[in-house]
């Protein structure tokens, strides 16, 4: 399974609190975020990593040149990065596409927050998926502690039909699901070779943001469904970190 981690982001409101760290090296539960990332997915089959950071700091990109050269606590890690500062998630996800074309993949931002064990048993469902002729399952969850949330509309199967900003003010004629949606997207994405097509087709049209990925696939009539995590979090602010370790201690 290949894998791909957002890592591009500028964590400028973690700096602004204080936060001397770039996000992907904020330590959460003993260990840099990324590095987080990396143990996870070798514990779940990686036969690839990719990870694309920015080029406004320098610490990333010697922390990776580290873990290519040295591995992840004596462990060899099949790590490939790309220094490029992106003017959205989207373009990030682009540049990543370049290196994911011809086999199913899973794609996180490095912030992202979940329970490990959970996170396999995505993993072998994404797989099981993908046997059965799915675009993409989508990490979704109804633990909401988002400033700008997506909210994903589902049918009663965790099929997907729909990716909104809000809810409030949906009629059942708009769109039932939605309306009744309790789902928000997890920043987890498990993707299919079609799925580079339309994001192709959305970066030719001036596009960026996810979530107009995701609206994007939903249109041009491409398979989804949801698989949900109990809870995801994510580190955008100091505050957030704090509540990160105590979800980790819970596991």
């Amino acid at each position: 399974m290949k894998y791909a981690i957002i890592a591009a982001g500028e964590g400028s409101r973690l700096a602004s609190e204080g936060v001397k760290a770039p996000k992907p090296l904020v330590t959460v539960h003993g260990e840099p975020l990324i590095d987080r990332f990396i143990r996870i997915f070798m514990e779940n089959d990686a036969t690839g990593i990719h990870v694309i950071c920015n080029d406004l700091t320098m610490d990333v990109s010697r922390h990776l040149v580290e873990l290519q050269n040295e591995g992840l606590n004596g462990r060899p890690i099949p790590l490939s990065f790309y220094i490029k500062t992106t003017p959205s998630s989207m373009h990030s996800f682009f540049e990543l596409s370049k290196h994911m074309e011809k086999e199913p993949f899973i794609l996180t931002t490095v912030d992202t927050i979940f329970r490990e064990n959970e996170f396999k048993e995505y993993v072998k469902a994404f797989r099981e998926s993908v046997k059965s002729g799915l675009d993409g399952l989508m990490g979704v969850t109804d633990f909401i502690d988002d400033e700008k949330p997506l909210y994903v509309g589902t049918d009663k199967d965790m099929n997907i039909t729909g990716f909104y900003d809000e809810i409030k003010g949906l009629t059942a004629s708009e769109d039932s699901n939605a309306s009744n949606s309790k789902y928000i997207s997890g920043g987890i994405y498990g993707l299919t070779p079609p799925c580079i097509d339309t994001l192709n087709r959305c970066i030719g049209r001036g596009e960026s943001r996810m979530r107009n990925f995701q609206r994007a696939l939903v249109s041009e009539g491409k398979k989804l469904k949801a698989w949900s995590f109990s809870k995801v979090l994510d580190i955008d602010h100091k505050t957030d970190i704090a509540k990160a370790e105590e979800f980790l201690s819970e596991e």
